[in-house]
């Protein structure tokens, strides 16, 4: 099976109120190309409600970017047992979202999406903000969901060709 020429990568930050949301595509010779990127505002709805919300806009993006490969960031707990959950609900809506299209879905930890971006795993927000710009020539603000969803698409479009010796990205 031949290598396509474009490989065009949708990445998920995923959020219970807030998700972001970027397209990007890698050439055959390394070279990223911002397409699209956003959020989806979930506000004040019933958590129920929120996940329909997102599962049906995700749905909808999935068929309208056709992306070759979605990329989303991995749950990790902190302090908050609860908020924890509430994202692992929104990250299933969200591959939920891509089954209709059989779109290959990979998972990638926080850190090492900050480590492919900036060199730091312990990169502050502004920090891979300030690279996504950089590293797909935008101008301007992109809005922290957006450039966390940008910098999971642009982690996977480095990783993906790397053979995988750990599980830090894992096809679901």
């Amino acid at each position: 099976m031949a290598t396509p020429q474009v490989v065009r990568i949708l990445g998920f930050d995923p959020g219970s109120r807030r998700t972001g949301f970027g397209v990007i595509e890698r050439s055959a010779g390394g070279r990223l190309t911002y397409v699209a990127s956003g959020s989806i505002v979930l506000g004040a709805l019933a958590f129920n409600d929120r996940l329909r919300r997102l599962y049906s806009t995700a749905s909808a993006l999935v068929r309208e970017q056709a992306p070759d490969e979605i990329s989303i960031e991995r749950v990790f707990m902190h302090r908050n047992a609860d908020s924890a959950l509430k994202l692992g609900h929104a990250r299933a809506a969200l591959i939920c979202a891509t089954f209709a299209d059989d779109v290959p879905v990979f998972e990638y930890a926080a850190r090492e999406v900050k480590q492919t971006v900036t060199g730091s795993g312990a990169a502050a927000k502004s920090q891979v903000a300030h690279m996504v710009c950089r590293l797909l020539g935008v101008q301007g603000d992109l809005g922290a969901d957006a450039a966390d969803a940008l910098a999971i698409a642009i982690c996977h479009a480095h990783c993906r060709s790397r053979p995988k010796l750990d599980a830090t990205a894992e096809r679901s």
